[in-house]
């Protein structure tokens, strides 16, 4: 996998681009950007904002991810996974206040990407992404069943509990004909797929759905339908690039929103090209996917879009109609704009009710709950960071949940790299058939007033730690301690702050350490932090058989 080289995927696309090739991606394109539309539209909605901005969105940052991404078959647009973040930004902070977030987040990916963490945020603990994942899922379809069911309620409370709470009690309030749409379009979404694999199930919810209020509206009187146009006036024009003002103040106070845009974004789109290798059998770029995910999020607000991230949705349908080049991802940003400029007027007859079936079946879609349940059976530890987080995130909000996940996980993290480096002291002799290829298969003795430690693993801050516990079981006063370290691949500050301190302690009792086995990186590491000054140059042995005989000098002479 290319992890340095910075340069987009396109490039070395162009190179041996074809016609057939260009067929191909045509159509592929032609298609996800009609799957993207009502997706586009219904989260634009749900995140607080209007459908126009999410078509933007899709538009924008769909072109750059396609045209500077790591990844070959990429669709970069607005997700279900940001409805949640954004619309709590708006509420708490505004629109402007979401632009700058989202400018803020374009930069942190930039960075994120320029100082190769492409590779590092994909370790995240997969019950961290499937908790945060299921607990949005959780959450979108909770925002939905007022519209879902035409209810009739004046503020819809912004808390979990509560919210559930006013649907219960409102829920005498549902609209019948409303009811009929909601629930008709999600039959219609979900049978789709077993009768066409390529119109998407949504398209054809929306087409029927609105055809059907419109009737419904014209010839039985029917009303009580709400519509997009209803509640926003829907616009296809394209609006002016606009620069928010940003001040300190604003800047600090969007710093954890912004980053949390920033990590569920990148989490999302390499999670997506992840999935999408596999599928194709390439590799993407990681860092370089996050530099174009960094661009788009720049861009898009600046023309009123949302944040954007790779969707696996829309990737997965590029590819299974198709698509293999970044040119099927830029078609379908240009469909999308043809769509947007000719025909988004006719978006305002879209009824609520149907946008909010589509979104049920989104979050099905996202919930993932088989690989919940299949969590639950991994270890405490696991299931504690997958509860956690999943709670937080439909209880408090999503920032909380990666916030308290990530600490979590490091510290879950920690104490199992801690438990992988084992401490052992060895009494008597020493067997030496690992060394067979040398010739040394007899048993070395340990001569009297020696004791022989040895460290497998990395000497870290929980080794340290370990150590000193053995040494205090024995309570003894040996002449010499020898610590054999040919099995520690690398050692870290506080394993060294913790040798110097066995040193100088041992000093002081007049004991002797003599190490053994030190690899040319653990040694250099060593070397730099001035250690060899404490313990002394003689007492660093490449070979056991070196340190016993060291030791025997040692003892011979106190």
């Amino acid at each position: 996998m290319k992890t340095f080289d910075l340069k987009p995927q396109l490039f070395d696309t162009l190179k041996s681009y074809n016609k057939k090739n260009f067929m191909s991606d045509l159509m592929a394109g032609i298609i996800v950007g009609i799957v993207a539309l009502p997706l586009a539209i219904a989260f634009g909605i749900a995140s607080g904002v209007t459908p126009e901005k999410g078509i933007i969105t899709a538009i924008v940052a769909g072109f750059l991810v396609s045209l500077l991404g790591g990844s070959k078959v990429q669709i970069g647009g607005p997700t279900g996974a940001f409805i949640v973040i954004i619309y709590g930004i708006i509420q708490k902070y505004g629109i402007e206040g979401l632009t700058i977030a989202t400018i803020m987040a374009g930069v942190f990916l930039i960075l994120f990407g320029l100082l190769k963490l492409g590779t590092i945020i994909k370790y995240i603990p997969y019950p961290i992404v499937v908790g945060f994942t299921s607990g949005i899922a959780v959450t979108i379809f909770t925002t939905q069943i007022k519209d879902l069911f035409g209810l009739t309620i004046d503020t819809v409370p912004s808390d979990f509990v509560e919210k559930w709470i006013c649907y219960i009690q409102h829920f005498s309030t549902a609209d019948l004909w409303c009811s009929l749409v909601g629930v008709l379009s999600v039959i219609i979404i979900a049978i789709t797929p077993k009768f066409s694999k390529k119109i998407p199930g949504s398209l054809v919810a929306i087409i029927v759905m609105t055809i059907a209020a419109l009737l419904l509206k014209q010839y039985a009187g029917i009303t009580s339908i709400e519509t997009i146009g209803d509640r926003f006036n829907v616009s296809n024009a394209i609006p002016d690039v606009q620069v928010p003002v940003m001040t300190w103040e604003t800047i600090k106070s969007l710093v954890a929103p912004a980053m949390t845009i920033a990590v569920l974004g990148a989490i999302e789109s390499l999670l997506s090209a992840t999935v999408a290798d596999g599928v194709i059998g390439d590799h993407h770029n990681s860092n370089t996917e996050l530099v174009a995910q960094g661009v788009a999020n720049l861009a898009s607000p600046l023309f009123g879009g949302i944040p954007a991230t790779g969707a696996i949705a829309r990737t997965m349908t590029n590819i299974n109609n198709g698509g293999r080049t970044p040119i099927a991802g830029i078609i379908h940003a240009v469909v999308l704009l043809l769509i947007f400029l000719f025909f988004m007027p006719l978006a305002k007859y879209i009824p609520m009710a149907c946008l909010a079936g589509v979104l049920v079946i989104v979050s099905y879609g996202m919930c993932g709950w088989r690989s919940f349940v299949a969590l639950m059976k991994n270890p405490k530890s696991d299931v504690t960071v997958l509860l956690i987080t999943f709670f937080l995130t439909i209880i408090f909000d999503l920032t909380v949940a990666i916030e308290v996940g990530l600490i979590i996980a490091c510290l879950l993290f920690m104490k199992r790299m801690s438990e992988t480096t084992d401490v052992k002291v060895i009494m008597d002799e020493i067997n030496e058939e690992s060394d067979i290829s040398k010739g040394n298969i007899e048993h070395l003795t340990i001569p009297e007033g020696v004791e022989v430690y040895e460290i497998n693993g990395p000497y870290f801050f929980g080794a340290g730690n370990k150590f000193e516990e053995i040494m205090a079981s024995f309570g003894d006063r040996p002449k010499v301690r020898i610590i054999r370290m040919r099995k520690v691949p690398f050692v870290d500050s506080t394993g060294i702050h913790n040798l110097t301190n066995l040193c100088e302690m041992s000093k002081n009792e007049g004991i002797t350490i003599v190490l053994s086995g030190v690899s040319e990186k653990v040694h250099a590491q060593l070397q730099k932090a001035r250690f060899y000054d404490i313990l002394g140059e003689e007492n660093i042995c490449s070979h056991i058989n070196l340190a016993l005989e060291r030791a025997k000098e040692i003892v011979s002479k106190k």
